[in-house]
This record gives C-alpha cells, sequence and structure tokens, in this order.
C-alpha cells in the first residue's frame, strides 16, 4: 500500500465520556476509492468513532490524516468543507419538500435575494447514482425509502462530498431497494468516491466490501480485506471469541394446538391467512417487506381490526368483532413490534417502568385498583432481567442508555411478564449486533422449550432457517401453506414471495399443510 492508496488515517483516537471509556487507542486506515467496512457489536465504539471523523465529537486525543495532511473538525459543516458527509440510518429528509430543494437544502445559490436554479449539479449527483431520470421537482414524501435514501446520498454529492460514512443503510430497505443501493456504491466506487459502511448484516457487507476494520470494546482489534474473510472470522473477532453455532437449536416437542387461524382478512394487505401453531413450536414467517406479515400479526394481536374470518385460542374462539391489544393479553398473547423505538418501547420512561408497564394490575391489590407494591415490581423486574442477561447499571437508567439488543430483551422481557403463551416476534433481531442476535436465539428457543407458541417474522432468511421449525411465506396478504423448514430452500421461499408459487411452474413439494 503506497501513501498515494490511503485517503484516511486515524490512530491513537481516545474519547472517553465521564468514566466511560468510549475508545481506546483506536486506529483506522481507509483507502481511496474503496468501500471499508466498519464492524462491530453495539457499544463497540462504531458511532463515536464515526462522529469524531464527522465533525460531531471531538477525541481526547489521537491523530487523523486525511490525504496525508493533519485533519481536525469542529462540526459537520466543517467536515463536509473536507468532503467528509454521514448518512445517519434515520433519514434527515424533509418529506414536504422536493427532491431539489433537500438536495441543494442549507446550500442554496441566489443573486439579489432570488434562488437560482443548480439543476445541472443536481442530475450529475442523481446520475452518479444510476437515478438521472428522477424528476428533482418530486415532492421526497411520494418516494419509497429506497429512493429517499438515493435522495440522501445525492446530498452529499453534490456537497462534493469523497467520503461518505453510510450507517445501516439498508435496515429498512427490501431487498430489491438494497440491490439499487449497492449498485448506487458501486458506481461511486468506480467514479473514486470512498465509502465507509457499516452494518450488522455481514452477508452484506461481504458482498460490498473491499476492506474492513473490526471494532470490539473500543478498540480496534482486526483490520483486512474483505476478500477470502470468513463470516465467522468477522463473528469471532467482533465477540472475542468462536461462535460455535450461530443459529442455537434446541431439541423440543410441540404440544397440542396453541392457535388455530382460518381465513383471515384485514386492511391493508392481509386478504386470506390460513394456519395453526403449536405449544413448544417456532412458526417462521417469510416475505418481502408489503406483502402483509406486520398486518397479519397486528389484526392477531387486535392493534388492527380483522374483517373476517375467525381465530382459536387454546380452542376457544376469539371475538374478532372486539378484539384490542388488551384482550390480546388477557387471552395470552404477546407482540414484539418491528418499530420498537415508536411502539415497543416507552423512551422517556426507564427501564423498569417499561419492562413492568402492561402488568401493573398485578402489584396491586383490590382487584388491581389499590397502591402499586412498588417493592414486588421491582424485585420481579430485576431477576426477570437477569434471567434474559441485560445488561444495565440500575433498573431506574433510562431505556435509550441501553444498547439496541438489550433494549429488545426488555421488550421480551414485558411481554413475558405480561404471561403470553403465544408470542408475536415481528423482526426480533433488527438492528441489534451479533452477540445479541445469538442470545435472541437461544432465548426464543428456551421459550418454545418452556411451552411458548412462537410466530416469527423475519426478512433475513438464514435465521428463519436456522431457529425455526415450520415456515410458510406471505404473497400479497395470502399465506403459503405451512411446512417444516427442511422442505423450503432459499428459492423456492423467494419464488414464493414474489409469484405466490413454490416454482415457476405451480409445483410444490410434498409438505405438511395445516
Amino acid at each position: 500500500m503506497t501513501m498515494n492508496d490511503m485517503l484516511l488515517e486515524m490512530q491513537g483516537i481516545h474519547k472517553t465520556f465521564g468514566a466511560v471509556e468510549a475508545l481506546t487507542d483506536v486506529s483506522l486506515q481507509v483507502r481511496r476509492g474503496r468501500v471499508h467496512a466498519l464492524i462491530g457489536e453495539n457499544g463497540a465504539g462504531k458511532s463515536t468513532l464515526m462522529k469524531i471523523l464527522s465533525g460531531g465529537l471531538q477525541p481526547d486525543s489521537g491523530s487523523m490524516l486525511m490525504d496525508g495532511q493533519p485533519y481536525r473538525v469542529h462540526s459537520p459543516k466543517d467536515a463536509r468543507s473536507h468532503g467528509v458527509s454521514m448518512i445517519y440510518q434515520e433519514l434527515t429528509l424533509t418529506p414536504h419538500q422536493t427532491v431539489e430543494e433537500n438536495i441543494t437544502l442549507g446550500a442554496e445559490k441566489s443573486r439579489f435575494g432570488v434562488l437560482k436554479g443548480q439543476a445541472a449539479s443536481i442530475h450529475r449527483a442523481l446520475d452518479q447514482l444510476g437515478y438521472g431520470g428522477l424528476d428533482a421537482n418530486t415532492r421526497v414524501r411520494t418516494l419509497g425509502v429506497g429512493v429517499q435514501q438515493i435522495v440522501e446520498i445525492a446530498r452529499s454529492l453534490f456537497l462534493q462530498a469523497r467520503l461518505l460514512i453510510m450507517d445501516e443503510p439498508t435496515s429498512s430497505l427490501s431487498a430489491e431497494d438494497t440491490r439499487s443501493l449497492f449498485d448506487a456504491i458501486r458506481r461511486l466506487r468506480q467514479k473514486g468516491v470512498t465509502v465507509i459502511y457499516i452494518s450488522h448484516f455481514l452477508e452484506e457487507v461481504q458482498e460490498i466490501a473491499d476492506d474492513y476494520t473490526v471494532l470490539r470494546d473500543g478498540r480496534s482489534v482486526a483490520y483486512g480485506s474483505m476478500s477470502g474473510t470468513s463470516l465467522s472470522r468477522l463473528v469471532t473477532a467482533m465477540v472475542g471469541r468462536p461462535l460455535e453455532e450461530m443459529f442455537p437449536r434446541s431439541h423440543r416437542r410441540m404440544g397440542p394446538v396453541a392457535l388455530e387461524v382460518e381465513h383471515l382478512a384485514g386492511p391493508p394487505r392481509v386478504q386470506d391467512v390460513s394456519f395453526s401453531v403449536h405449544s413448544g413450536e417456532i412458526l417462521g414467517i417469510a416475505g418481502l417487506i408489503g406483502s402483509g406479515r406486520t398486518e397479519m400479526l397486528r389484526c392477531l394481536y387486535g392493534v388492527t381490526p380483522a374483517e373476517s374470518g375467525s381465530v382459536k385460542v387454546k380452542g376457544r374462539d376469539l371475538k374478532l368483532h372486539r378484539h384490542s391489544a388488551g384482550t390480546a393479553i388477557r387471552a395470552s398473547m404477546g407482540l414484539v413490534s418491528e418499530d420498537r423505538k415508536n411502539e415497543g418501547l416507552a423512551v422517556g420512561l426507564p427501564i423498569r417502568d417499561n419492562m413492568s408497564l402492561s402488568s401493573l394490575a398485578r402489584y396491586a391489590g383490590k382487584n388491581g385498583m389499590g397502591a402499586l407494591d412498588m417493592a414486588a415490581e421491582a424485585r420481579d423486574v430485576t431477576e426477570r432481567s437477569k434471567a434474559l442477561s441485560i445488561k444495565y447499571r440500575s433498573i431506574k437508567d433510562p431505556i435509550l442508555s441501553l444498547s439496541g439488543g438489550n433494549q429488545q430483551k426488555v421488550v421480551l422481557g414485558r411481554i413475558l411478564m405480561e404471561g403470553g403463551d403465544i408470542l408475536f416476534l415481528d423482526e426480533p433481531t433488527r438492528g441489534i449486533d451479533v452477540k445479541s442476535k445469538v442470545e435472541i436465539y437461544t432465548l426464543i428457543g428456551r421459550l418454545a422449550n418452556e411451552g411458548k407458541a412462537v410466530v416469527m417474522v423475519s426478512s433475513y432468511l438464514p435465521e428463519l432457517f436456522g431457529i425455526c421449525d415450520n415456515l410458510a411465506v406471505m404473497h400479497r396478504g395470502r399465506l403459503s401453506p405451512v411446512m417444516p423448514v427442511r422442505q423450503w430452500t432459499e428459492e423456492s421461499v423467494m419464488a414464493w414471495a414474489t409469484t405466490g408459487k413454490m416454482k415457476a411452474s405451480g409445483t410444490m413439494p410434498r409438505g405438511r399443510k395445516r
């Protein structure tokens, strides 16, 4: 590697927050015109390091070089003036404005107080990403999430970015949008733009990245070329020990039918859903984003009203016309929403309240109308937290002080405190690190061993194949027959998800129908 190859060098970076040492002697070397993956668990220091690079934080010590010259910035605006731009996981667009207004926001040019058009520069930025035909007068709110992300990247290119930092860019994208984004990233690489790519999806990282750096516990522990680097090597570097089994499986026996669904339909995307799930079973639901998977769970849990069909819980009919989240809890159901921040957690409350919020009546005497037994509540929350291996200092700490994986465990703890025997899990490992994923997989398996019936929606096929007993696929609001996981392949899942058939001919391997 020559000096001309190197765009960015960060050496000996230290950063502390009070008594917490976020970064210790971290080094990062990024070659020009490459895609460099920054990998690590939640809390490993990735975000802190990138905030230092993009001007949001100042390091306590260490040095940075850009193009071989000292680099020190004091704000994101300062970083952008050096060609460094960060694209966050949560897009920072103004949806009521046009594509052009979003791309030029904060960089408008005017003459005598009148804004000048910058159509050529905007078109050039979009064309670099393969979206030269996008109408710059389109309101951003009318665009899909994938195209909105393209607009965000185009804004950075419009501002002459030569180093783009992408933080979990595919966390909310469909498979098709992810492919489009990767095409755009490859175009940028061909034009000499450098990308630092942060993601928990290691298969994506292997596909798109040229080089990688692994952070663990605030230290840089591994660096190399992605070519020839195995998934197991990356995981071992991330967690500090070999993971013998990414998807731990346990031998379990299924009990009686816990939930029976017949011809369920409801707005806006559930057309015809029939299946059953037994106590002790993990049933996976695959399908494309927008196929109706989430809406199906919300109908079953009573968040969205069902229009027709029947549901039996342990043999008893559920009255769908007056079904609600309250009746679902009383029927021993629990739901983990895919939107953890907005629906799964009360972000303004501490860990303790988030875990016990829907179970407070049990701690109040006089049929739930008396004073709360705060000591009993705290004891149960503490015991549940320990059982789930939640890492925290105090149950009074803010919920947002926890990593994403630990937040998800709190959500699971809450539905377990409710006493649910039928668990609906919607993307339960989205946005959490590899080690936390394995812990969640182990927990789900343990719950099934205890006799819980689990219905798990996921866009990540390896985890569905890895931990589920049976699998079905949604296509335009309709559910395929349920079959043992071993009778599915990735090809047959995608065929059903895209066409509603197992194969182009419409044939399907023999399997158990329910």
